[in-house]
């Protein structure tokens, strides 16, 4: 599988790996294991909704913490769905070879360490369970657990940020594929994606056709925040109070 098409799909599915040539920061795997974040090491992800709240400046932490979780979920599915659709084979983004850089932007923050000859698990067909144990069971339920150990956000928040990151993949790929004319691979992100949302964590998250969120992801709270295109309200509450959180 070569990684490096995946960058075609777009930025947010573009993904630096110890395969490259010069990996980001000109040095060894940057960042840090994603794995490790899981184990209860919170401060990259304490810098990560630090630098979200300088940039953005929001009244509460838990609107920055959001926002962060959001962008990291959008990469986590856009990669494992995008190699699932473009090679038939979902990527091996096991959260101990998975770096990351809080620091960062996409497609730098994330570096994967790829295993050697007869080193950790081949990548995995493209299935709706692959996918599920890829991202899903292996870095979105602890990463939830960490995120909600660094800042109190709400499980259904974080959940319809993984679900409203999972439709922006899909659309994505559409997007794409309308434009390469390779109608099959939307046709597979598409019919991938509804077996996900089949979840009980991620149904509900969405609806309608265009997948739009059920909850809030908060950035209308921003001073410069704005309703998201997929947003849950028509127009922001006119309460800072009122969240669909």
């Amino acid at each position: 599988m070569d990684l490096r098409e995946l960058g075609t799909l777009g930025g947010f599915f573009a993904l630096r790996t110890s395969g490259d040539t010069a990996p980001p920061e000109g040095g060894d795997a940057p960042g840090v294991p994603l794995a490790r974040v899981y184990a209860g090491d919170l401060e990259p992800l304490t810098r990560r909704v630090d630098l979200v709240a300088a940039r953005h400046t929001p009244p509460e932490r838990r609107v920055a913490a959001s926002i962060a979780h959001l962008g990291l979920a959008a990469r986590l599915w856009s990669i494992a769905l995008g190699g699932a659709v473009l090679h038939g084979s979902v990527p091996p983004l096991a959260p101990e070879r998975l770096h990351w850089s809080p620091g960062l932007t996409t497609p730098d923050d994330l570096w994967l360490e790829l295993p050697g000859p007869g080193e950790g698990q081949p990548a995995a067909p493209a299935t709706v369970e692959a996918l599920r144990e890829a991202v899903q069971y292996a870095h979105l339920v602890p990463l939830a657990r960490a995120m909600r150990q660094e800042t109190a956000v709400s499980p259904r928040l974080l959940w319809g940020n993984a679900g409203s990151a999972l439709a922006a993949a899909v659309r994505q790929i559409d997007d794409w594929a309308r434009g390469t004319g390779d109608a099959g691979a939307a046709r597979r992100a598409e019919s991938l994606a509804a077996g996900l949302f089949a979840h009980p964590d991620l149904s509900g998250t969405v609806r309608g056709p265009g997948r739009r969120r059920t909850s809030c992801c908060l950035y209308y709270r921003a001073p410069r925040g704005g309703l998201c295109g997929d947003c849950v309200f028509d127009r922001p509450p006119s309460s800072p109070r009122a969240s669909g959180g």
